[in-house]
């Protein structure tokens, strides 16, 4: 979904905002920095924007579910996962199973966030198209 790409871009867009208020104090020129180097469109903003991306996808995928619930629910009603024992092995099957799709589907959602920033650096465009 779009959660991952709304965690990451926050985080991100976080030191710009800090860097707008406080950038012009004596002293504070490294955040101004920061912010300038964290901003849309920079080499390092999109690099550090696709890595948060693949990870809040691993990370929400973590929190959301529970592959061991997943096998005791199997079990308890008498379902299993041919050629896989129930209980360990089946919630050891299910992780493996989520981590490689989790993977498909951050790689894909990277993608999909990263070509409008793509873009808008190759082209100019004035106006953002967002990928969520």
């Amino acid at each position: 979904g779009v959660i991952p790409p709304i965690f990451a871009s926050s985080i991100i867009l976080f030191p710009a905002s800090l860097g707008s208020w406080f950038g012009q104090s004596d002293g504070m020129s490294w955040l101004k920095d920061i912010a300038t180097t964290l901003s849309p469109g920079q080499p390092v903003y999109t690099l550090v924007y696709a890595g948060m991306i693949i990870f809040f996808c691993f990370f929400y995928t973590a929190l959301v579910f529970n592959p061991r619930e997943i096998a005791d629910n199997l079990k308890k009603s008498g379902a299993f996962v041919p050629g896989i024992r129930p209980g360990a092995q089946t919630a050891g099957y299910i992780d493996k199973v989520v981590s490689r799709l989790t993977f498909a589907g951050a790689a894909y959602l990277t993608v999909v966030c990263l070509i409008p920033e793509l873009l808008i650096v190759k082209w100019n465009v004035p106006f953002y198209f967002g990928g969520t």
